[in-house]
């Protein structure tokens, strides 16, 4: 391995390796390093768990028709069910099934939380979501456990003014063998060639010279330019150093926009023991209990024996410190509610997450706190005319997805290929 290149991108996700790709295709010399043993970072579909497809991170192709790995796929020949809504078809509330009417009102309730906070961020109000809900609603617990898996965090500290900046189009097509896997195919045939090195985390970025270095244990490399594309918690709490430090507004950015929580528990069946259809949404909410957090799952995802069960916020970070059979616990423990005890004896395995745990990655996706949305277009501004940002972070409008991160690493390839060359990628 050289220690010298025109580029280094630092963070193999979905940004690095459309960053690298597209810098290697333009014909740069670019080197990517990752920390991990594996490609991907947030973008990861696990084959090896269950013997089927299931992601541990990102799934949905959201805004399919815009999206551009959406796109992607269908050049590739990757499947994706495009139904669209991920709007639960039923909704248990603890010892029954809720009627059509019921449910109806639950998801008006969730639609109406998005649209009050939304409303508040478009008339320029930079406050916490949580002073706009219908703290009043029957239906506000599962209205909050949505918010906290669209944002990974409580309402409490999710910024009405960046949530709105958000752009959807409510398209939201899952990828039937795992978005982590679209993500790697699509840099593998943008830069088949394209060298990646796993196993080789960065300590520091010094950027006190004419160009860039990079600490790793594999020695100094350096380079003209540094594409850095890892999550803003790993940035906030030190665990990639620059020297000199960063100016305090762009630090002050990173600490403003760390990683909330969003996990999985997903479990496998020796049979189909739910009886419905291929992917179908389920909600589950225990009125008995005001104190026991809903949880909404994917059951017979593309038709494979599986129940996949999404946790949000406080909620996510708490199972995950408590250990993988608190949250089994958590999400069987609604499964049961809904389908009958008996399906406990068909479980076959099951496999949870740890995002928040994990030192390389630290939470799910950056929502801003209130407050603080001025400070991500702060993220997309080169530092020293030497250092790019990219990742879901930098992105304005499509924060919190893959295809954002995506057209982020894009665009940090455009502006380092602009600089060496004066030309676009």
């Amino acid at each position: 391995m050289s220690a010298s290149h025109e580029v280094i991108v630092v963070g193999a996700g979905a940004a690095g390796l459309a960053a690298g790709a597209q810098l290697r295709r333009a014909g740069i010399d670019v080197l990517v390093v990752e920390a991990a043993s594996r490609t991907g970072g947030r973008a990861w579909t696990d084959t090896a768990t269950f013997g089927v497809a299931w992601d541990r991170g990102c799934h949905w192709l959201h805004s399919a028709s815009v999206n551009p790995l959406r796109a992607a796929a269908d050049e590739l020949g990757l499947s994706y069910l495009s139904r669209g809504s991920r709007q639960a078809r039923a909704t248990h509330l603890g010892d029954r099934w809720a009627d059509e009417d019921e449910r109806k009102a639950a998801w008006q309730a969730i639609d109406a939380a998005y649209a009050a906070i939304h409303h508040a961020g478009e008339e320029g109000r930079d406050i916490a979501a949580s002073e706009v809900l219908d703290k009043g609603s029957p239906w506000i617990r599962l209205a909050r456990h949505w918010l906290t898996l669209m944002s990974a965090a409580e309402p409490e500290r999710l910024s009405t003014l960046d949530y709105a900046a958000y752009t959807d189009t409510g398209e939201n097509y899952p990828v039937e063998k795992g978005y982590g896997a679209l993500v790697q195919a699509v840099a593998a045939h943008a830069a088949p060639d394209l060298p990646v090195v796993t196993g080789c985390p960065v300590s520091l970025v010094d950027w006190s010279g004419s160009g860039v270095a990079l600490q790793t244990p594999r020695g100094t490399l350096k380079a003209r330019l540094v594409i850095i594309a890892v999550p803003t918690t790993v940035i906030a709490r030190g665990g990639l150093a620059f020297a000199p430090l960063l100016p305090p507004d762009l630090a002050e950015a990173f600490e403003a926009l760390l990683l909330g929580a969003a996990e999985k528990v997903a479990f496998l069946f020796d049979r189909d023991v739910f009886g419905v259809a291929p992917t179908t949404y389920v909600d589950t909410i225990d009125l008995r209990n005001p104190d026991r957090r809903p949880v909404n799952f994917t059951l017979n995802p593309f038709g494979a024996n599986m129940a996949i069960g999404q946790l949000g916020g406080d909620n996510a970070a708490r199972l995950v410190k408590a250990g993988p059979e608190a949250m089994r616990d958590f999400g069987l423990a609604a499964l049961k509610d809904a389908f009958g005890a008996d399906i406990e004896k068909h479980v076959a395995g099951f496999a949870t997450t740890g995002w928040v745990a994990d030192p390389l990655i630290g939470g799910a996706y950056s929502c801003a706190l209130p407050g603080f949305a001025h400070v991500r277009a702060r993220l997309g501004r080169p530092l020293g005319d030497r250092i790019l940002f990219a990742g879901e972070a930098v992105s304005a409008h499509a924060y919190s997805t893959a295809h954002g991160a995506h057209l982020t690493g894009l665009a940090a390839a455009d502006a380092a290929l602009a600089q060496l060359t004066g030309r676009a990628a």
